[in-house]
């Protein structure tokens, strides 16, 4: 049996806009449904099945991601919605840019991204980078595999290095 895991970022608004970054960046498929093509969960104690609300076309929830993903033809996966009702964009939780310094953080996460070699990678972080913030730039480091740090543009910061071995 395999498993697998995908990061999934939840916006306040900003998920269509990050979900399209990402593909720019990674390439592959990218899906998108909105609250007004889906509707949203609601609770029914009376079903076994999970059932969805209508949202109205003129809802301000209406064109906003109820679901999305990037699937890249290499194996990267994310996905991200928008917290429905939640206004002011960036991420859900967030309070805003969380790096005080290199050694301080107050983010809730981050996203690891290892590749085989340090060119497999370097595109990435290149595009990554672009309208973000470079933590520690993305080069060999003491103990071994190049390690890089950057929040993107989104407020998302990610982990970019090599894998061991």
């Amino acid at each position: 049996m395999a498993i697998s895991t995908v990061t999934h970022l939840n916006f306040t608004g900003d998920a269509r806009r990050a979900l399209e970054f990402y593909h720019s960046v990674f390439g592959g498929q990218l899906m998108i449904g909105t609250y007004g093509e889906g509707g949203v969960p609601q609770d029914s104690p009376d079903s076994e099945q999970v059932t969805f609300a209508p949202v109205p076309a003129d809802s301000p929830n209406a064109n906003l991601v109820g679901f999305g993903i990037v699937v890249a033809e290499n194996g990267f996966r994310i996905s991200a919605y928008d917290v429905f009702d939640a206004k002011g964009g960036g991420l859900a939780g967030s309070g805003g840019p969380g790096r005080a310094d290199a050694l301080l953080h107050e983010e809730s996460l981050f996203v690891l991204l290892n590749g085989d070699t340090l060119e497999e990678v370097t595109g990435f972080w290149t595009k990554l980078a672009d309208g973000g913030r470079v933590i520690q730039s993305l080069a060999p480091t003491p103990w071994g595999a190049p390690y890089g740090m950057v929040t993107d543009r989104f407020g998302v910061t990610w982990i970019v290095g090599t894998n061991p071995g």
